[in-house]
């Protein structure tokens, strides 16, 4: 079960529209069709790409999450953030190593810390 914390984060990183990202700042929860009145970037990312975001802020986020609460799962972060099932689980329905494997560690295989570059 996801701490409080956790659970927060992940229910922006999943609000959030990511389809506009590296085009402008965006308040948190920001969705693209919302847009009032403002100029609207004719660019969009395809899904694909906007999923390779969420994927990264899932990650930059829990790698700070996961020093303070060693016991995270990560899967179940990573689904609470919206991340696609096809980086969560292999074709045979198994957890993939992708999840993990996007958290630095140090030499020891403990998580890095925050900040740093181990």
């Amino acid at each position: 079960m996801l701490s409080e914390i956790a659970r927060e984060f992940a229910d922006e990183i999943a609000l959030h529209d990511w389809s506009d990202a590296p085009w402008r700042p965006d308040r948190a929860g920001h969705h693209y069709s919302d847009d009032d009145g403002s100029p609207k970037q004719t660019e969009q990312l395809d899904p694909e790409h906007a999923d390779n975001i969420r994927t990264n802020v899932m990650w930059v986020t829990a790698q700070v999450l996961i020093s303070h609460d060693p016991q995270l799962d990560l899967y179940e972060y990573a689904v609470a953030c919206g991340v696609p099932e096809r980086l969560i689980h292999g074709q045979d329905g198994a957890r993939s190593g992708i999840v993990p494997n996007g958290i630095r560690r140090g030499a020891d295989g403990t998580p890095a810390a925050p900040g740093s570059r181990a």
